[in-house]
């Protein structure tokens, strides 16, 4: 059987689907399809694919990223310590590097069912919102558990006691393909134990969150503006039930509202302030932008322990430690796709189409003339995301709101790289508390607004599960 007859054949079954009447129909690869990340494109495919600079970034400017890369990678130390540029963990951490959370510049992934050890996932916390705390809502998105604050800390300096662990139990559920194959699904129940300082309010909120990879977040920070929210439609005035809502939330440098890009729930609007909250949320480090550790008022031997600030009072992480960490993340280069012109790529690419799921995983944009670097300007990228937010259904709800989204709404992640996942990573874990084990259980957890295109899914066949997956392992 030729290739050619395969990929015909492919469309012919496809066809008999519903879902999207106008969906194209591929035959070939687009043009630069490969290079999804226009000119920064690397080709790696092994543990280091997502650790490279973009191709086109300038020998001149690859000592940046390298020094940036340093810290991001190695482990920040307690206070006082010889390592003035790297002291100040603490007192309350999550992990002491950045590279423990995001694993090799990739994804991370929840502790073992009967482990306590969260190292790659957090926990944000909150509380309803109350009028009173309107100022602290404007700024932070949410109102923060009054003594545990927005992030639970299971690991603190000596002296200082962690302020919990967490640990994933799940339940098993079982759905089935129409032509009967069973698919068996993970839902999580997040358990907070060891408690260091009391009891949580009683209308705590918890949603836990894997680190998400690093790939291509320059190039995001550089999509304008305009078609980000020309995709955007809250009231479905189409009529698609798809109704993409931007996440309006707080600048901390232009002191606006601005809109948000980055994080499970688009709650931050640069890589600069994402990298300041981390720090400071995962690390107890302060900056310029993040100038308090994350201890709350009752936290009395966290606001009394050493920090690694200046004598001047300067941060533990200087500007320019924060520009460089800032530039590293920003110029992590895209892996290029593999497989583009295959025969059964192309078909799951139809398949894609066909079910709709391009309607919120946007495959294609043009960064701006004005990037925030050279090298990230006017490139045609394909990230597979539209940086929305979309209601996902009860089965994804955290029920935990931040800034405009709800706790059934998420914003779409990026498609470019899931199929490296295994290579780095060494694990197959998705979505934002890493329930799903592969792939195809990450399509079939989606409700809400895409539930249409699982329904659609799950009438495939064999043959086209395995031309949608291997489309989506080409990515």
């Amino acid at each position: 059987m030729t290739a050619r007859f395969r990929l015909w054949l492919f469309l012919l079954m496809a066809s008999a689907l519903g879902g999207c009447d106008d969906a194209p129909r591929f035959t070939a690869a687009e043009p630069g399809e490969a290079r999804s990340g226009g000119a920064t494109t690397v080709y790696k495919k092994d543990r280091a694919a997502f650790s490279l600079p973009s191709a086109n970034l300038a020998p001149t400017r690859r000592l940046d990223f390298s020094v940036g890369n340093s810290f991001f990678r190695n482990p920040w130390v307690i206070a006082p310590s010889t390592t003035t540029a790297r002291d100040g963990l603490g007192p309350l951490f999550n992990t002491n590097a950045c590279q423990n959370c995001h694993i090799k510049d990739g994804r991370g992934h929840p502790p073992e069912p009967g482990a306590d050890n969260a190292v790659s996932m957090l926990v944000r916390l909150s509380i309803p919102d109350e009028p009173a705390y309107a100022e602290q809502i404007k700024r932070l998105g949410l109102t923060p558990e009054p003594v545990y604050g927005k992030q639970l800390q299971d690991m603190a300096i000596p002296g200082v006691t962690p302020e919990g662990k967490v640990r994933v139990e799940y339940d098993s559920m079982t759905v089935h393909f129409r032509d009967g194959t069973p698919a068996h699904l993970r839902r999580p129940t997040l358990q907070i134990t060891q408690l260091g300082y009391g009891a949580m309010h009683p209308q705590t909120r918890a949603s836990a969150r894997i680190a998400p990879p690093m790939i291509g977040l320059g190039l995001l920070e550089a999509i304008p503006e305009a078609a980000i929210l020309a995709n955007a439609d809250p009231e479905d005035s189409k009529g698609t039930g798809i109704t993409g809502t931007p996440n309006w939330v707080w600048d901390d440098a232009q002191q606006k509202t601005v809109l948000g890009r980055f994080g499970w729930k688009a709650s931050q609007p640069s890589l600069n302030q994402q990298n300041a909250h981390a720090l400071a949320g995962d690390m107890g480090l302060t900056s310029s932008l993040k100038s308090a550790d994350d201890c709350t008022p009752t936290q009395t031997a966290c606001l009394a322990a050493p920090n690694g600030e200046g004598p001047d009072g300067e941060p533990e992480v200087s500007d320019n430690i924060l520009r460089l960490i800032t530039f590293y993340t920003r110029n992590l280069g895209v892996p290029a796709r593999r497989d583009v012109s295959d025969a059964q790529v192309l078909a799951g690419k139809n398949l894609f189409f066909k079910a709709g799921c391009q309607q919120c995983h946007t495959p294609q944009f043009t960064t701006a003339a004005n990037a925030a670097e050279p090298e990230l300007a006017n490139q045609v990228i394909r990230p597979y995301t539209d940086l929305l937010l979309h209601d996902m259904g009860e089965g994804l709800a955290d029920n935990l709101t931040e800034f405009q989204a709800n706790g059934q709404q998420w914003r779409t992640p990026p498609l470019w790289g899931i199929g490296l996942t295994q290579a780095v990573g060494g694990h197959t874990q998705f979505l934002h508390d890493g329930r799903a084990r592969s792939i195809m259980e990450a399509v079939l957890w989606h409700g809400g607004e895409a539930l249409p295109a699982q329904r659609q899914v799950l009438a495939f066949d064999a043959q086209q599960r395995a031309a949608l997956l291997a489309f989506l392992n080409s990515l």
